[in-house]
């Protein structure tokens, strides 16, 4: 079988989307299991820009975009501060954010 310059380019693109989508979910679990285990629900905030530390700096730009997806969602609750944005994980949606943890962190 031959496969033409055109068909592996195709594949290597939606290879690169899979495993770029990938990674965001699983950027998505790490922010939200860091939360967790640090007791963020509800009225317990902490710095948006604290999100990312504990992650390698180069997928630091893309976990502040997966953040900000995450409170665009309603799993991360915002609060405006005068001295930065304050988040916390959204208490109604508990089931969701486990069930998210336990899918891409097993």
């Amino acid at each position: 079988m031959i496969i033409s310059n055109k068909s592996l380019n195709t594949f290597s693109s939606m290879l690169s989307k899979m495993n770029d989508e990938i990674l965001c979910n699983v950027l998505k679990a790490t922010i939200l299991k860091k939360l967790k285990r640090r007791g963020k629900w509800g009225h317990a905030h902490t710095s948006f820009d604290k999100l990312t530390s504990g992650i390698p700096k180069h997928l630091r730009g893309l976990a502040k975009k997966v953040a900000e997806e995450l409170i665009k969602e309603g799993l991360l609750l915002a609060k405006p501060t005068s001295y930065g944005l304050e988040v916390s994980l959204n208490p109604r949606r508990k089931a969701e954010i486990d069930r998210i943890i336990e899918e891409y962190l097993r």
